[in-house]
Formats: C-alpha cells, structure tokens, sequence
C-alpha cells in the first residue's frame, strides 16, 4: 500500500494542498518499505490527486482539506483520511500496527462572504503542532 501524507516539518500538515512537502511511504506487510519525501509542486484545482495518483499513492492522509479537493481524489481512486495530526513517525506507526482512524476534516467552510468553495483559507487556525 502506497500513503501520500500532507507534511509540515515532522508533522501532519493541516491543509493537505498549503502543506510543503508530501511524504510517501510504501507498507508491506505491517512495515514499512520505502518513504520519500517530496515538494509539494503547488495548489492548483484538480492538480494534486492526479499528481499523488500519478506517484502511486492510494491514500492522502492530512488534518483537512476542502470538499471539492475530496470529491476529486475520490474520483482519482485515492481514499482520503482526514482529522490527523501528530508527527508523521507516531502516524506511520499507527498505520502499520492498523490502529489509525481517521475524522471529520479540520478544515471547516466559514459563514459570509469570500467563504466555501472559493475560500483561500481554512479555520482550523495552527493546529499542526
């Protein structure tokens, strides 16, 4: 199985499509194959998941991302995992011994104008750490 996780530093990042980097990480049989860390290339619509998908990742793993951003990487055969955060180690841990679960997304569409689909930012403040 081959996991895309949004990376800020050592941590999950909030936002999957603001994050720096992306880390994938192959796991075979409960452990872990190969990992690789990877620039983000940028946060254009609909760009992402065919750039994860194009990288092998069958799942994204992030504190939020944005309604549309899941519909596409569902489109994109990628199950999304939102609601994590922690350090990317204490994640991959938990992915190999089964024990992740994921939640509601972080990123949280406001109320008012320049809020929904066309938002830039989320509300989820700074809970990467």
């Amino acid at each position: 199985m081959r996991v895309a996780i949004s990376t800020d530093g050592d941590f999950v990042s909030a936002h999957f499509g603001r994050c720096p980097a992306f880390t994938i990480v192959d796991i075979q049989d409960g452990k872990i194959a190969a990992t690789e860390t990877i620039n983000n290339p940028g946060h254009h619509p609909g760009y992402l998941p065919q750039f994860l998908r194009e990288k092998g990742a069958e799942y994204i793993i992030a504190g939020g991302m944005g309604q549309r951003a899941q519909i596409l990487f569902n489109e994109s055969s990628i199950k999304t995992i939102m609601g994590i955060t922690g350090k990317i180690n204490d994640v991959l841990d938990q992915i190999c011994a089964g024990t992740l679960k994921g939640g509601e997304s972080l990123c949280k569409p406001g109320a008012g104008k320049g809020y929904g689909l066309d938002k830039s930012e989320c509300d989820h403040g700074n809970h990467d750490h």
